[in-house]
């Protein structure tokens, strides 16, 4: 019998064997695995990039919900899933299948040949990947951790960042202080670009 809650849990259980939590807050390791793989991000439609510590999962639905009530095709990608790994990945409305993960997780460990990279790091490599390859209007990213160092801070000229409110998290690699948090999650702030 198809059990649909348990259909990715080979996936997961691969990528964490692979890929422990390595928390490197440095964006090096998905900058290297993405220039090998011909820099995806930058095919990417527009991107809403979401920081902050209360909120930014359901900043990040809100936006989705309205962005599709238009007309727009988005491509979303979250943390952490509720039930299954599939909903960290949206591809232009849909979860990615079950069959791409595979896919995408064997090219992905095949390109990155052993190099260290963390879980959440070769998801987010995983997600840039599947967005470049499948057309949309708009795509959405939500910050794991922090953000100045987050794995999703690739983005050079997002078409605009989010940041929800900010409260004491992770302070042993973010604070102690309320003021250092917020700075570190202000990391996705660019020249130019517009900021909410």
């Amino acid at each position: 019998m198809y059990d649909p809650i348990r259909a990715s849990d080979a996936v997961i259980q691969r990528l964490r064997a692979n890929h422990p939590s390595l928390i490197d807050l440095t964006t090096g390791r998905v900058e290297r695995l993405l220039a090998t793989l011909g820099r995806p991000d930058m095919r990417l439609p527009p991107v809403i990039h979401v920081a902050g510590t209360n909120g930014k999962g359901s900043t990040t639905a809100f936006l989705r919900v309205m962005a599709e009530a238009a007309g727009l095709s988005v491509h979303v990608l979250t943390s952490p899933h509720l039930v299954r790994f599939a909903e960290r990945i949206r591809i232009a409305g849909r979860l990615i299948t079950d069959e791409a993960l595979d896919a995408l997780t064997d090219r992905l460990e095949a390109v990155n040949a052993g190099e260290p990279i963390s879980f959440f790091e070769i998801t987010t490599v995983l997600a840039l990947v599947a967005f470049a390859e499948t057309p949309a209007d708009l795509c959405i990213i939500e910050v794991g951790l922090g953000g100045r160092f987050d794995a999703t801070n690739i983005f050079d000229t997002p078409a605009v960042s989010v940041i929800t409110p900010v409260d004491y998290d992770h302070l042993e690699m973010l604070g102690p202080e309320l003021s250092k948090i917020a700075w570190e999650k202000a990391g996705i702030i660019k020249a130019d670009r517009p900021v909410v």
